[in-house]
């Protein structure tokens, strides 16, 4: 598997969405019914820095071999936030009452991406190519 196809993939995406509530934190908060306050706007830009962080780092590590060994923490951390994210959203999705069709695609997304990563955390590399 080619992993700098998932890990292009995973940059757009969370460089995506780390624009979007960087730049429309009020109005998210609005469309999504929650009472707009400086915390809750400070969270989303907040939440929008690790976005984008995670999307360079991504990013800037596609050329590079991941797998196994092979830069492991960018492997692991990746598998820790699309994981513990698809965990997240898996639990909330069904219930959620507000616009539960954004909560579900995101929920999916997060699952694949969590799925892709721990396969490249559990393979090698080196030994597919052989």
């Amino acid at each position: 598997m080619k992993t700098s196809i998932i890990m292009t993939a995973s940059a757009v995406f969370l460089a995506v969405l780390g624009l979007f509530i960087s730049f429309l934190p009020t109005e998210i908060i609005e469309f999504l019914n929650i009472e707009p306050n400086l915390i809750t706007v400070l969270f989303l830009k907040i939440l929008s820095a690790l976005y984008l962080g995670f999307a360079i780092l991504n990013w800037m590590a596609k050329g590079t071999l991941i797998g196994g060994i092979y830069n492991k923490p960018i492997s692991f951390g990746n598998l820790m936030h699309f994981g513990v994210g698809a965990v997240t959203f898996f639990k909330i999705a069904f219930d959620i009452e507000q616009h539960p069709e954004i909560f579900i695609s995101l929920t999916v997304i997060y699952i694949l991406f969590a799925a892709a990563f721990i396969y490249i955390f559990r393979t090698n590399p080196a030994a597919s190519k052989e």
